[in-house]
């Protein structure tokens, strides 16, 4: 079962002091590219938070946010009372402002620097591992996402790979055709000449020249590879970098029928097949 690689999760907590929400979310990468942003009493749990990620989402580029929202009428920032007294002291004496303006003053030295002291919050444990067991639900959420993403993109591969495998049966009949065809315009060609040519000679060239023209090695990988994609479409695991190998496994097979054809109807088809191919080549850079 293929995987997209666009998905979102998210999952709230709701603690005592305060409200934690958990959000996850991705798109199509080569490989992971893992952008965290952890408020810094977390940050020493980030490299665990990284290590799980990685497990789950495997490839992609990954956001993911820890946003916390105080609740409670505590909070661990304080106004440092003597360093303001101390600002609107020095800046009385540069004004040269009495009492009643301490209003103002205040409004100034509240701006300064150190006049606001925040007192780090340490980790909690038992807090963390609430944290962690909701880290595991959006991740859960959004592999979820990521299935479901997945199965329009599924559909739409077996449809087109299902349109090759209708254009090359019908190659597979107008190969004679094509054949007869050849052989055709060369004898014509001679004839047109108005020269004598030796019969046996003639068909020993044929042959050589109807051989570099076979397609038949083409049409036998071509119908493998295609099985072979939709094979591994059903597969456990998603690996869409393997599936993006066979597409241009299929892809050399179709140019080189196209290539060798020499023949209009079935270069139209093979035009067709392109076509679907180009559809399948779009979509598969966004599966795991």
């Amino acid at each position: 079962m293929i995987q997209s690689m666009t998905g979102y999760g998210k999952s709230v907590l709701h603690l005592p002091s305060k409200k934690v929400t958990i959000e996850v979310k991705s798109l199509n990468s080569k490989n992971l590219d893992l952008n965290t942003r952890i408020p810094s009493y977390y940050r020493e749990k980030e490299l665990d938070v990284r290590k799980k990620l990685a497990s789950s989402l495997v490839r992609g580029k990954v956001d993911f946010s820890i946003y916390v929202e105080m609740t409670a009428d505590e909070t661990s920032t304080t106004v440092n009372t003597g360093v303001v007294r101390e600002y609107m002291q020095q800046l009385r004496n540069v004004t040269q402002v009495g009492s009643s303006d301490d209003v103002e003053l205040m409004k100034m030295a509240v701006r300064m620097p150190d006049a606001l002291k925040t007192e780090r919050e340490e980790l909690d444990e038992e807090e963390w591992n609430q944290i962690d067991a909701h880290i595991d639900e959006a991740l859960k959420e959004i592999i979820q996402y990521r299935i479901d993403e997945a199965q329009s993109l599924e559909e739409d591969f077996k449809t087109r790979i299902t349109n090759i495998r209708i254009a090359l049966e019908e190659v597979k009949k107008l190969d004679g055709d094509r054949i007869a065809h050849v052989k055709e315009r060369l004898q014509k060609a001679l004839t047109d000449l108005k020269v004598e040519v030796d019969e046996n000679r003639f068909e020993q060239e044929l042959i050589y020249y109807l051989e570099k023209l076979d397609i038949n090695e083409e049409k036998v990988r071509l119908t493998n590879h295609l099985e072979y994609f939709l094979q591994q479409l059903e597969t456990s695991d998603s690996n869409g970098k393997k599936l993006g190998f066979i597409v241009q496994e299929i892809g050399r097979e179709i140019n080189t029928t196209g290539s060798k054809a020499n023949f209009a109807p079935i270069q139209k088809l093979v035009i067709q097949m392109k076509d679907e191919l180009e559809k399948i080549k779009e979509q598969i850079l966004n599966v795991l």
